[in-house]
């Protein structure tokens, strides 16, 4: 019974401070997106999503579904097995082509999402490097943080986006040392860019490789959806990038571009790739479809970029605390995890507005705050609904909420 008593004491603890996540039921129409039903406790209510990471709405779109249903037609449910017995098809092999021409890499390799992408492949490459060190960028996702992890070797935390402090570490290094330098393109709960051509430099300077995760960049930036790296000219000079099929593409899975030795060596070492059964042939097919499309279409990225600025606009010009940044994503802060937690449940319930909380330890406690993704289906009027509902509840945040919240705002 101690055991269940212990597990029960954790997760009170994650309530009384707000952070205790319950699962949202979300009943989505196809072709309605982004509106849909929410039910609880056995009733449902329309809302209008804005924390999707289907960032285009490519999830809904004819090109993928169609692909997605003749590739069931075609090859049936499951792939069958890992890549290493039955579970590559020809699926797998075109998307492959395709990512390694996005980003002008000799080949890529998938995964079946890209935090594990991140996880095994960054694992691996310190088994592949004896002594390497690995600097890493102190905001970096926390599948770059497990994966470093797991490799076991040195690593050195460089502050944020801090090219000068990045430098001042890569001088520290043994001169003769392999060294990885891993960092984001899109911070996401932020909203930050990276430096990619400054660390480039660097890179090169140092004798270091370039490790950088594009998951909140692939398919929304660059002429052809490769990313922040392709929008700036910087693709080139970058050794391995790290993507998404799950957010701009729409579909699911992950992936790594890179030279054919770099991908090979990891698809020969890497447990997290040998072991895991492949992509289904049907996702695959839908997540190809949606490489092609978006490589060719900039429609879908322009749009996105001006959704997210008219609704940036507007929320500054309600008051509202937005999080000044150059990307597509929108955070608003709260600061509180309790007060994070009323603004959203009460969104839902009077508003018909979903959104999640942004909580320690997505991000640092005492920095909560409601992350916002618009995208190209969200209209203006949808955006004056978010903007009044949100006006609203921060002229009428309870008092006793605040008083409540105060100790965890002291201890952030």
């Amino acid at each position: 019974m101690r055991y269940q008593a212990q597990f029960i004491q954790a997760l009170d603890s994650l309530k009384a401070e707000g952070r205790y996540r319950v699962f949202a039921d979300i009943k989505r129409s196809c072709g309605a997106f982004p509106h849909a039903r929410q039910t609880i406790d056995a009733a449902s209510r329309d809302v209008t999503v804005w924390c999707s990471n289907d960032y285009l709405g490519m999830g809904q779109s004819p090109v993928v579904r169609s692909a997605m249903h003749a590739a069931i037609d075609a090859a049936g449910a499951g792939s069958g097995g890992t890549r290493n017995i039955s579970g590559t098809t020809h699926y797998h092999i075109e998307l492959e082509s395709a990512l390694a021409r996005l980003h002008g890499k000799e080949t890529a390799l998938l995964f079946t999402s890209a935090f594990v992408a991140n996880d095994t492949t960054l694992a691996t490459l310190a088994r592949l490097l004896p002594e390497l060190v690995v600097f890493s960028d102190e905001k970096n996702h926390a599948s770059m943080i497990e994966g470093i992890r797991h490799g076991g070797t040195s690593k050195l935390i460089f502050k944020h986006n801090d090219s000068a402090d990045l430098e001042r570490l890569l001088r520290k290094a043994p001169a003769d040392a392999p060294k990885l330098i891993v960092f984001e393109s899109v911070y996401s709960m932020d909203g930050h860019i990276a430096p990619i051509r400054e660390i480039c430099d660097l890179a090169e300077r140092y004798g270091a490789l370039t490790y950088l995760d594009e998951v909140h960049a692939v398919g929304l930036y660059g002429p052809h959806g490769a990313g922040i790296a392709e929008r700036d000219g910087e693709m080139g000079r970058v050794d391995i990038i790290n993507g998404t099929l799950a957010k701009g593409f729409g579909v699911m899975g992950g992936y790594i571009a890179a030279s054919r030795a770099c991908c090979d060596a990891i698809r020969s070492f890497a447990p997290g790739f040998i072991f895991t059964t492949s992509l289904a042939p049907a996702v695959v097919a839908g997540a190809l479809a949606s490489v092609e499309y978006l490589s060719a279409s900039e429609i879908e990225r322009a749009c996105l970029q001006e959704r997210a600025r008219a609704l940036k606009r507007r929320l500054t010009v309600a008051g509202l605390p937005v999080m000044d940044n150059p990307s597509h994503i929108v955070p608003v802060f709260v600061g509180n995890p309790v007060r994070c937690k009323w603004i959203t449940d009460t969104l839902a319930e009077r508003f018909g507005i979903y959104v999640q909380p942004i909580n320690y330890p997505t991000v640092p406690r005492g920095t909560e705050r409601l992350r916002l993704t618009p995208t190209p289906q969200h209209t203006d009027a949808d955006m004056d609904h978010l903007c009044a509902s949100l006006s609203k509840l921060w002229a009428e945040y309870p008092a006793s909420i605040s008083a409540m919240s105060e100790p965890f705002a002291k201890e952030a």
